[in-house]
């Protein structure tokens, strides 16, 4: 790993730190952000860290008209021996050029990318928050921002890193939550940008989520977009299904997220002698081993929430119970495993922590 050594400019009228304990998800801001453009000549150049403050981007930016951006999210933890420490910052790295590789966008070193977060952790040190549940969100992201009307990569981009101490992300924690199975509209489709970070994927699935609202349902199970019936995601998270002792999640086939969280439970379970079987998995098949009692758990993986354990799912007039709506023993199990690592608590098998 290389050092970077960035330029700060230090903000000269620091926010309020919110209180801890009401921080919710996402609605503060640290002091800093961390800025860096690119162009064909000089490539990623420029990096630094500046106040926090509006963007001064051209109203013909291409990621205004033609959607070509990616992001990606991952947490800073309090370490118990004090400073902070990342969860697999360079699986988000690899992620990110992997999403950008899709949408056309110039790769980013590794190192640098896991730097530059690194640099502006540490310059906003005092934000990360210690309070059980808490961590600082951390949300980095590329644009295009050359000015020009016209279908084609752009050749200048600006990558940004934004931050914001949060708590968790339901307002119910691992409460489980209640869903419905999608089969109207669909997230991705073979040959799509299902597997991408980006926000354009994230737009299509609004109508969906408005609609889950008005059945009182927090979420949308997501299925497959050609024949509508093999599950894949829920929400913007991975899903998991505990049918007969084995545990059953979508296969990577290009439609779905590589979710971090996804790898981090597939691996703790692999390790726990847990049979895991990355299988599709149709709504139907979902249902009858409801009826029959041999779906056990059903919970959703993500950097947000870690693990949603899911109580209830709907599908067209139907709808089934998980675990009498109780978290189940594997999600409480996996949550408290991942974030033991995450915060320090926890012994780290894995080399999964990396500090600030």
């Amino acid at each position: 790993m290389h050092g970077y050594d960035f330029p700060v400019t230090e903000n000269g009228r620091p926010a309020e730190k919110p209180d801890q304990d009401s921080l919710g998800f996402g609605d503060y801001y640290t002091d800093h952000v961390f800025l860096m453009e690119y162009d064909e000549d000089s490539g990623w150049h420029g990096g630094r860290i500046v106040p926090y403050a509006p963007l001064a981007v051209d109203p013909v930016a291409a990621i205004f008209h033609y959607a070509q951006g990616v992001f990606e999210g991952l947490k800073a933890y309090a370490s118990p021996g004090g400073g902070a420490q990342l969860f697999r910052p360079y699986e988000n790295a690899r992620r990110s050029n992997l999403s950008s590789a899709r949408l056309c966008i110039p790769a980013i070193d590794e190192d640098l990318y896991v730097g530059a977060i690194k640099a502006l952790v540490k310059a906003d040190a005092g934000w990360v928050p210690s309070a059980e549940g808490t961590s600082l969100y951390i949300r980095p992201f590329i644009i295009a921002t050359e000015a020009f009307l016209g279908v084609r990569p752009a050749k200048e981009y600006l990558f940004c890193i934004i931050m914001s101490p949060v708590g968790a992300y339901y307002k119910g924690g691992l409460a489980p939550t209640r869903i419905f199975a999608e089969d109207e509209y669909v997230r991705a489709a073979q040959g799509g940008t299902g597997f991408a970070k980006t926000g354009a994927n994230y737009a299509g699935c609004l109508i969906s989520q408005e609609k889950a609202k008005k059945l009182g349902c927090n979420q949308v199970l997501w299925l497959d977009g050609t024949e509508r019936k093999y599950v894949e995601e829920i929400g913007t998270s991975n899903a998991f299904f505990v049918i007969g002792g084995k545990v059953y999640t979508s296969p990577l086939t290009g439609t779905i997220l590589p979710g971090i969280t996804r790898d981090s439970v597939i691996t703790l379970l692999k390790s726990w002698g847990c049979d895991v079987l990355e299988k599709r998995l149709t709504i139907e098949e979902v249902f009858e081993a409801g009826r029959q009692g041999e779906l056990s758990e059903v919970f959703a993986t993500g950097t947000a929430a870690v693990i949603s354990p899911v109580g209830e799912i709907l599908w067209k007039k139907d709808s089934i119970e998980v675990n009498g709506k109780e978290t189940g023993p594997l999600a409480r199990r996996l949550y408290d495993a991942i974030t033991g690592i995450q915060s320090g608590k926890a012994e780290d098998p894995f080399s999964w922590v990396v500090k600030v």
